[in-house]
């Protein structure tokens, strides 16, 4: 861990002058609001300006494709984080859903040559998407920093 806190700090870079969305999935909540306060976090890290940060809300993660793409035509962003949690269940569902998604926000990124943090997390059970959406294992920050990252690129 003592490894990966320090690359992370070294790559800290001045974003102050970058539009920033974050697309935020409400249907987990408790994860997602984890992902986006350590996407928040690594924003102000990066000195991106608070009125720069546009945040939008969705139902699943099935809507962020979408609404990552309104976000960056609507506000002319420089780089976007799309943030969910899909959970196992009893069936194939999320498998479906994981796939469609990732595929919609790689096109996203490519067809509008905007930076697109992958903030989509797939478990087998909410204690392992809880672990990955808190503390230094937060794959909000992590998505923040590689959207930033390539943007200022």
């Amino acid at each position: 861990m003592q490894r990966k806190k320090q690359r992370e700090k070294d790559n800290v870079g001045d974003a102050s002058k970058l539009r920033v969305g974050i697309v935020v999935s409400r249907f987990n909540p408790d994860v997602t609001g984890g992902m986006l306060e350590g996407a928040r976090a690594t924003l102000r890290a990066w000195k991106v300006k608070d009125e720069h940060v546009h945040v939008a809300h969705v139902y699943g993660s099935f809507e962020l494709p979408l609404a990552c793409a309104r976000l960056i035509k609507k506000r002319k962003l420089d780089a976007v984080i799309a943030l969910g949690c899909i959970v196992k269940g009893e069936t194939r569902h999320d498998e479906y859903l994981a796939q469609a998604t990732s595929y919609g926000l790689m096109r996203l990124m490519l067809d509008t040559n905007t930076p697109v943090g992958f903030g989509l997390i797939t478990t087998n059970n909410l204690k392992q998407a809880r672990e990955r959406s808190r503390g230094e294992n937060n794959k909000g920050s992590e998505a923040a920093a590689a959207a930033l990252e390539l943007a200022l690129h």
